[in-house]
């Protein structure tokens, strides 16, 4: 059976908040979001957090830092976030999060006069040796614990990212997700490397889009072939955030959803 979650967000600015709208909606979890200053992982409790849980009857899933630059060639900086992943995962644990959400860091770029160089494909050996201690690091924190690490597809993958992306995958413990509204803003990038890996597919992030490059609207306001993506999720059991950014807006998509689902 699909899940349905929530993303954080702004107006919400708290977690009994996020609860609230959870509850009130009839959702099944809310996706902790770590870019916000409330949520970094030293402020989260999890006894708190299963606490408000419990009272709410709702579960959660945690989104990863934006910037998760995993593979930085700095040892300070890649130390740094494939720390905070393995904090993430323990906390996981805790709560009965399964799924971490995780983009894929493009890194640092050199401007040539006649083009951009990035340096994680100009240096591609040294990213996926990176990659793939990360990886190996992941599977030894998870453990049989079940928790997932699923990759988000944001820009387009480039070509570096999507052989990172397979080196992830021949771990169990990495999933995909897949960001509709992401994919359409990208020319609809990513969507035949992800379906080649159907299999993978954990996760989405549901959100409408307008002209091609607006995201995060309402469901059914857009451009989006929305029940095609459900289904897919629904034949792979993925659990789903409906990843519009207001409550009003979030309230609308979960109408649509409810709708479509008779």
């Amino acid at each position: 059976m699909t899940q349905y979650g929530m993303p954080t967000m702004i107006e919400t600015d708290t977690l009994i908040r996020c609860a609230e709208v959870c509850r009130e909606l009839g959702l099944d979890f809310v996706e902790l979001n770590i870019n916000f200053p409330q949520y970094v992982l030293p402020k989260l409790d999890a006894e708190e957090l299963n606490r408000i849980a419990k009272e709410y009857g709702i579960g959660y899933s945690i989104h990863l830092d934006d910037e998760m630059s995993v593979a930085d060639f700095n040892p300070y900086v890649s130390k740094g976030y494939c720390q905070t992943v393995v904090d993430a995962i323990e906390l996981a644990k805790k709560i009965g999060a399964k799924k971490l959400n995780m983009h894929m860091a493009r890194g640092a770029k050199y401007t040539l006069p006649d083009r951009v160089v990035l340096f994680f494909e100009a240096y591609e050996e040294d990213y996926l040796q990176q990659m793939r201690a990360f990886r190996d690091a992941c599977e030894q924190a998870i453990g049989d614990s079940g928790v997932m690490i699923c990759v988000e597809n944001t820009a387009g993958f480039l070509p570096f990212q999507r052989r990172a992306v397979e080196l992830l995958l021949e771990s169990p413990v990495f999933g995909l997700t897949f960001d509709i509204g992401h994919n359409r803003c990208s020319g609809d990038a990513d969507e035949d490397f992800i379906l080649r890996h159907k299999d993978r597919l954990q996760h989405f992030h549901i959100h409408d889009v307008r002209n091609g490059k607006q995201d995060h609207q309402t469901l059914g306001t857009g451009e989006l072939d929305i029940g095609r993506y459900l289904t897919i999720a629904k034949e792979r059991s993925c659990s789903v955030v409906l990843e519009t950014k207001t409550v009003e807006s979030l309230k609308e998509s979960v109408a649509w959803v409810r709708n479509w689902e008779k």
